[in-house]
């Protein structure tokens, strides 16, 4: 006879009990999910399995006036593909491993005991921070997507080949060039973006305080006196500079907003965890957290694109 394999997520608890519980738990800090919370790049969603997005290109569609109709020019029709990958989230907890803890009174004296209510609200903030954090880094990924990661932008652009104009500068992005790293970026952005209103320069956490840094080290004259003291603005030469916390080191991207996608299902789907008691489905002590959701990106003109790799 088999013997059945439960594949459970594993729960250690340690505790120290001194007067009385504070009320609090804490985790490690968390990425923010910077990027769809503050709309760096435009969020499409209702996405139920993939999305075609159209692209044209016309060129020399302008000529002499005659009293005939006489086409000329070119019209390109191409398209990109938007397909949100399904992921979820299964975790599992046993009540069991609580009631030795010193929060057991909180769970009550029957034997059909609940999760503490306290550690079930952290857990399930903690579980949707976590989210936030995982889908930040998917979605500027440069390599390929694994389990529980789908395809990023930084992937998917590299992947483009000619579609995008890479910067020639090389090395690690720090204080002492970051400068000139900005620059090489700006130098390859294409004339037609240039200028553009939701142009943007995205940069990871890394060269943002490499950035500020580089401000406060007597490169500015505005600068000097603030070396210790307030943040500088985050733009280069009048181009906004987007902090992404899920950017590899070493890359820049700038881009427009409106040519960057983020597609899933519902957007609600991403922040909603759902607890489930096991006791009155299989009398198991267990209590499981779901969430289900999609999530993909993609761009729309790459050679509108630019992309630093240092």
């Amino acid at each position: 006879m088999k013997q059945k394999q439960n594949f459970a997520t594993s729960t250690s608890i340690t505790s120290t009990y001194a007067g009385e519980f504070a009320g609090k738990y804490i985790a490690a800090a968390l990425l923010s999910g910077k990027t769809l919370a503050e709309r760096a790049i435009t969020i499409v969603p209702n996405v139920k399995f993939k999305q075609v997005m159209k692209k044209i290109a016309t060129a020399n569609i302008i000529q002499d006036a005659t009293c005939d109709f006489a086409s000329t020019g070119s019209v390109t029709l191409t398209e990109a593909i938007l397909q949100p990958k399904e992921l979820q989230v299964n975790i599992e907890l046993c009540k069991k491993d609580f009631r030795s803890d010193w929060e057991a009174a909180e769970m009550g004296f029957s034997v059909y005991d609940n999760l503490p209510a306290n550690f079930t609200d952290f857990l399930l903030a903690n579980v949707s921070n976590t989210v936030a954090q995982q889908i930040e880094q998917s979605i500027w990924r440069a390599t390929a997507s694994g389990s529980g990661t789908f395809t990023g932008l930084l992937g998917l652009l590299t992947a483009g080949g000619t579609n995008v104009v890479s910067s020639s500068n090389s090395g690690s992005i720090d204080s002492t060039t970051v400068i000139a790293d900005l620059a090489a970026l700006v130098d390859v952005i294409p004339a037609a973006v240039y200028g553009k209103e939701d142009l943007v320069i995205y940069i990871g956490t890394g060269a943002a305080k490499a950035y500020q840094q580089a401000l406060g080290a007597n490169y500015a004259n505005g600068y000097n006196n603030l070396v210790t003291v307030g943040q500088k603005p985050f733009d280069y030469n009048g181009i906004p500079l987007f902090v992404a916390p899920g950017m590899p080191a070493n890359y820049m991207v700038a881009a427009e907003k409106s040519n960057l996608f983020f597609g899933t299902g519902l957007l609600s789907d991403t922040n909603e965890v759902k607890v489930l008691d096991m006791a009155d489905l299989d009398g198991s002590q267990n209590v499981r957290i779901i969430m289900r959701m999609t999530a993909g990106v993609q761009f729309g003109i790459g050679s509108d694109i630019a992309i630093h790799k240092a």
